[in-house]
């Protein structure tokens, strides 16, 4: 029944989901009611009629449905560290948990931009050269030739901006395929850094430069971390009864109070816990603020504005996307442009972390982590879903292997194998996944 008691005609509800849960296809309109699947029905509406019990059956319907979010991750970020704990218990200790939080920064920053790239069905291959560039402008800039260390910042960004324009306009404008152009621009950034290092090949940074303070800061005060979690649980229950309290007005399904309140409740523990966990260590460090203010920011783009339903549309159905009247080039050279700038940031954090910027900047495997980062964290391959939380779950799984293998001594080589493994079974849980609303009506 519809809020003013009359029984609503077939349909009625796919006007009023939200882009969550809005199919894809554009095929079902034209198929008779009785041969379509089985219409998505909003889980606030679900929740609103039936409590925390329809809760608890949409979450059972959306896994049937192939519609698995964030769980596989959770559960391989759980699994992964019960194995590590119980083979060594200083896994799961205070130290190297928050030191964990530290080194997954660089990392997760590139994976960001990298989701946003993801988003649109394409791949960005220069992120990891664009990272050791952008630390390498950094570094010779403000010690090498002594500029202000705040425009030696500003200068590193505006190379990552810069390089993204770049790509974008051979991408978007001249049709070079998007892998075809950040392959080429992996090759052509690396040897331009090389180039801007000269023939020392490193440049050590002074510690007290301002990115090295932005990664090595930890606020030690108590009150800190449990600030910050409560600020976090407070926004976020602001946040979804302000959305509640807006579609109810706009007479549309929206979230009861007890589902509010259950995922508040989830939040605060987690919140808390992480604080709790911090404090018992040195505290609150500042890099881990900086990510996730980048996270929260870059989700609200995501999910709140215009320009991020644009890149989801565009990701899910590109013609559909151009028969609305999106600018598909002004999209594609923007998302290429936050992936590079994004690269930048995280350059700074990883030369921060190892004090200098060389030749080896943004090689080995670290292109391969990123993007294994965002995917792993479920954003999908074929493009139109993800989140920006996914490169902090995703680098969180990666950053958690790495660390207890290098606790039990394991060799890089087994790392690199189980990381593999583990980016393999995303992608193929991504593909079931897929096939499954599909198979569901829900893709």
């Amino acid at each position: 029944m519809t809020d003013d008691g009359s029984t609503p005609r077939p349909g009625d509800h796919d006007r009023h989901l939200p882009e969550d849960f809005m199919s894809t296809d554009g095929v079902n309109a034209a198929v008779p009611v009785a041969a379509q699947a089985t219409p998505a029905v909003d889980p606030r509406l679900i929740v609103r009629q039936e409590g925390v019990a329809g809760y608890f059956k949409e979450f059972r319907r959306r896994l049937g449905s192939g519609e698995l979010g964030s769980l596989p991750v959770v559960l391989a970020l759980i699994v992964i560290w019960a194995v590590f704990g119980s083979l060594n218990s200083s896994f799961l200790s205070a130290q190297n948990l928050s030191n964990l939080s530290q080194q997954i920064v660089g990392t997760g920053m590139i994976a960001i931009g990298v989701v946003f790239v993801l988003l649109l069905g394409e791949i960005d291959l220069s992120v990891g050269s664009v990272s050791g560039l952008c630390g390498a402008i950094y570094a010779v800039l403000e010690v090498t030739h002594g500029v202000n260390q705040w425009v030696a910042l500003l200068g590193a960004l505006a190379g990552g901006a810069v390089v993204g324009l770049i790509q974008g306009l051979f991408f978007a404008k001249v049709g070079v395929p998007a892998f075809v152009v950040t392959l080429a621009g992996n090759l052509a950034w690396n040897g331009l850094m090389l180039q801007i290092l000269g023939a020392n090949g490193t440049v050590n940074l002074s510690g007290h430069d301002i990115v090295s303070r932005l990664y090595s800061t930890i606020y030690g005060q108590t009150a800190a971390a449990y600030g910050l979690a409560l600020a976090c649980v407070l926004l976020f229950l602001a946040a979804a009864v302000q959305e509640a309290r807006r579609r109810q007005r706009a007479g549309v399904p929206y979230r009861p109070m007890s589902d509010i309140a259950m995922r508040t409740g989830v939040l605060a523990v987690i919140a808390f816990l992480t604080a709790y966990t911090l404090n018992q260590y040195k505290g609150l460090p500042l890099a881990l603020l900086i990510f996730l203010i980048f996270i929260v920011v870059l989700d609200f783009v995501l999910r709140r504005t215009s320009y991020g339903r644009q890149i989801f549309a565009l990701g899910g159905n590109i013609e559909g996307a151009r028969r609305a009247g999106i600018n598909i080039s002004w999209i594609r050279i923007s998302v290429f442009m936050i992936a590079s700038t994004m690269a930048a940031v995280g350059g700074l954090f990883l030369a921060a972390q190892i004090q200098s910027a060389s030749q080896t900047s943004g090689g080995g495997n670290l292109l391969m982590n990123c993007i294994a980062a965002a995917v792993i964290g479920g954003t999908s391959l074929f493009g139109g879903r993800g989140k920006t939380w996914s490169a902090l779950l995703g680098a969180l799984v990666i950053g958690s292997i790495q660390s207890g293998m290098n606790i039990e001594g394991l060799s890089n080589a087994i790392q690199f194998m189980v990381t593999g493994a583990v980016l393999l079974a995303a992608v193929v849980i991504d593909s079931l996944s897929r096939r499954t609303q599909k198979a569901a009506g829900r893709a």
